[in-house]
């Protein structure tokens, strides 16, 4: 029987939409049946190596340098206790909740796939404190993405033990009254147990799936934004011509040129080739070969993060069927890593086209408009400093999506002598979404103001929407007023996606 509201994991089949359900929906969390008799048959194998003291990393020997020494059958125990707490060095300010609970998710996935040799009763702990909302303050900084996110996820695992802390009700408690609060038994680790749960890229990738999702959308608006643009500047349509896109043929400007039409359908506003001019500029000119080119890069780490949400990482990994446990690599954060320095990029150029259109905007010897958009400049400054904003952000933009993953400290004496830096690579991303997001809530609020200077207007079927959403919210500016507020109410309207939901269920998805 199949709960509502309530998300089976198997280790295989887990989509980045059910991910988001958990993280912010706080959907509760299953252990699929098929996934249990792995989890089960896995653990056998490592009991079984344990009993005949085989000489197994991580199981029967110490970490990293200390590969090499051997740990007796009565010290296991102490061996992974000893593991997480040496490990949780993290510092810095903690993950908000929403990215923990991806975090626990995503290794509880991991773990399903049987190859971990983690008792069924440890992973249990862990999806009743995702179900009952235990959530473990993790520090956001401390791991090179290599051997996994080592540090981040051993503050996690103190909390199963009842050490650490953990937000619980919205209050920062110890691990242990957390866990006592919500009547969860605190647990002893076993053989392999404490390396299971923390040796792989859940935290890095939890960060950056739920900035790739939050891209797909920030994307699709980036299209609505530069089309009010498009209108308050009367821009040409015969560049978004399918015929011109079919002979570049890259998916992402087609689809771009699509949405722009169909957010355009209807308006009086646009213009034709020498109507009024014979060419806009790039960043009116060339939308769908920007913003298609981050269209494409953002497709590209959806399919990385795809991947990886259902990958084992943990290091060693245990074939029982075959009799086998191989020491690995499966923990390296590379393949993320270069993916989220890439979505990093494709971000900051959404930010950074965005930002040339909100100067056009409020320059007058470009526009045709009043300066800075206000009736009354000189005793008004208008949307002056709204464009110092955006300039600022991506000014940002830029120096964060300088790639981390080009750069790698060995470690652990050297026996670590690459890392990935996965884990920054994807904080950088989510920082850089952070900014862009903001960018495109002042390309909206400006280019709305814009469209208050074109008398007699008739707005596209998507431009008419948001135009009118961002009216629900700000009114005209007619004299300056403090401006942060009305920014403050576009950036909460972009964030909730109200403003892309609606727009797509009255014109259709946009791509």
């Amino acid at each position: 029987m199949f709960l509502l509201n309530t998300i089976y994991v198997d280790g295989n089949n887990l989509t980045l939409e059910e991910l988001v359900k958990v993280a912010r929906g706080y959907c509760e969390v299953e252990i699929s049946q098929e996934a249990i008799q792995k989890v089960n048959k896995s653990r056998k194998y490592v009991d079984k190596i344990v009993e005949k003291e085989k000489i197994v990393y991580g199981i029967t020997t110490g970490f990293g340098k200390f590969s090499n020494v051997v740990i007796s059958k009565d010290q296991v125990e102490t061996l992974q206790s000893s593991l997480i707490k040496s490990h949780a060095c993290g510092v810095g300010n903690h993950f908000p909740v929403e990215t923990v609970r991806a975090i626990m998710l995503l290794r509880v996935n991991a773990l399903t796939k049987g190859y971990s040799g983690i008792r069924l009763s440890t992973l249990n702990t862990l999806v009743e404190m995702i179900n009952k909302q235990v959530h473990p303050a993790i520090p956001e900084k401390g791991s090179l993405g290599s051997s996994g996110d080592l540090a981040p996820l051993a503050h996690m695992v103190l909390v199963m033990l009842g050490e650490g802390e953990a937000y619980y009700k919205g209050e920062l408690l110890s691990g242990k009254e957390a866990m006592d609060k919500a009547d969860i038994k605190p647990i002893t680790l076993s053989a392999k147990e404490g390396l299971a749960l923390i040796n792989g890229t859940q935290v890095l990738t939890a960060v950056g799936a739920l900035a790739t999702y939050d891209a797909i959308k920030l994307a699709k608006l980036s299209d609505v934004s530069a089309s009010l643009t498009f209108e308050a500047l009367r821009g040409i349509t015969d560049v978004f011509d399918e015929k011109v896109h079919l002979l570049r043929n890259h998916i992402g400007q087609m689809k771009c040129s699509k949405n722009m039409l169909k957010i355009l359908e209807g308006s009086n506003l646009t213009t034709r080739q020498g109507e009024i001019k014979v060419q806009d500029p790039y960043s009116l000119r060339c939308v769908p070969q920007i913003h298609g080119a981050s269209k494409d890069a953002i497709n590209y780490v959806l399919d990385k993060v795809n991947k990886e949400i259902n990958a084992a990482t943990d290091n060693p990994l245990i074939f029982s069927d075959e009799d086998e446990v191989i020491s690995c690599g499966n923990f390296h954060g590379q393949p993320m890593a270069l993916a989220f320095d890439f979505l990093g990029i494709a971000l900051a150029e959404l930010a950074n086209s965005a930002e040339r259109r909100i100067e056009r905007l409020v320059n007058p010897a470009l526009s045709g408009l009043p300066g800075f958009l206000t009736e009354h400049g000189g005793l008004n400054s208008g949307f002056m400093i709204a464009q110092y904003t955006a300039a600022s952000l991506v000014s940002e933009n830029k120096v964060l999506a300088h790639p981390a993953s080009v750069d790698s400290i060995p470690s652990s004496a050297n026996q670590e002598d690459h890392v990935s830096m996965g884990s920054i690579a994807a904080r950088k991303a989510r920082d850089i979404l952070y900014n862009t997001t903001r960018v495109i809530a002042i390309e909206l609020l400006t280019a709305a103001q814009g469209l208050e200077f074109r008398e007699d207007r008739r707005l596209g079927k998507g431009t008419r929407i948001a135009y009118e959403m961002v009216r629900e919210e700000v009114d005209k500016l007619s004299e300056d007023r403090i401006m942060y507020v009305d920014i403050e109410k576009i950036i909460n309207l972009v964030t909730s996606n109200k403003m892309i939901n609606q727009i797509e269920s009255s014109i259709g998805e946009l791509l």
